[in-house]
């Protein structure tokens, strides 16, 4: 089983420009989109139809169009499909929690804090809330989690490309890292640093200032964890740095069967 997941940094312009095509040649079994900036009515049929998925959810942001969103796309059907439970993260569409036979998958927009302190603010309680969620849900239903997306937190020095100089910013704070750290300590494993753990320059978001792709000047800020039952079921993760589309690169997990 092959799980995807992009921030597509709003899905009515990367369509046309990598999505549809790398929707066709990846053919993953579940699409996991973020940041769609768009609600379901505002798009034409083909995007709506995004690869044919029989089974699909949409959580768009209701504070204001054309901002956030996330949607998942899936050949397998849902048992279940619904938010956090938490107004004002449900409300700006970040995320999408959808249960299947064995595990849920969660689609997550985690928060950007850049902009103002009271979006830092935000979104370090949504670092700490989401945790206490994840041990919650899996600790109620007893099902593995498989939790993807932006999470807008680089961890590692070697996930960006200048870590002296990007230690004051945000995604790279030292609070943000630290709580990348304890999220591993409760279990989760990230399956990238699973399979490659020294690798560099493996990045999945670059700015579009200074020619940032082009000399490869980037952040991993996209990530798939698992919790650790499921580490026996990992077969593989790609980062697909060289599809264009969007500022940000898929992943793609692979699950044994």
């Amino acid at each position: 089983m092959k799980i995807s997941s992009w921030n597509v940094n709003g899905i009515r312009s990367s369509f046309y420009k990598g999505l549809e095509d790398f929707v066709k040649k990846e053919k993953p079994d579940i699409l996991c989109l973020q940041e769609t900036k768009a609600h379901k009515e505002q798009l034409d049929e083909e995007i709506k139809n995004l690869g044919n998925y029989p089974f699909k959810y949409w959580s768009s942001c209701g504070r204001k169009k054309g901002y956030s969103g996330t949607a998942t796309f899936s050949q397998i059907p849902f048992l279940d499909t619904r938010g956090l439970g938490i107004k004002k993260y449900d409300w700006e569409g970040r995320i999408i929690v959808s249960e299947f036979d064995s595990f849920f998958l969660l689609n997550i927009y985690f928060p950007n804090g850049a902009l103002t302190l009271e979006r830092h603010l935000f979104k370090q309680e949504f670092l700490k809330r989401i945790v206490v969620f994840l041990k919650k849900l899996q600790k109620d239903t007893k099902k593995e989690l498989i939790i993807v997306g932006d999470y807008n937190v680089a961890h590692l020095d070697i996930d960006v490309h200048s870590p002296k100089t990007l230690q004051k910013t945000s995604g790279f704070l030292p609070e943000e890292r630290k709580w990348f750290s304890h999220f591993l300590k409760e279990g989760y494993v990230d399956v990238f640093r699973y399979f490659y753990p020294n690798q560099k320059e493996a990045y999945t978001w670059w700015s579009h200032r200074e020619n940032a792709r082009r000399n490869n000047r980037g952040w991993r800020i996209d990530h798939i964890c698992v919790t650790p039952k499921l580490k026996s079921n990992l077969k593989g993760i790609k980062i697909h740095q060289d599809q264009l589309g969007s500022d940000h690169c898929p992943i793609t997990l692979e699950l044994k069967n």
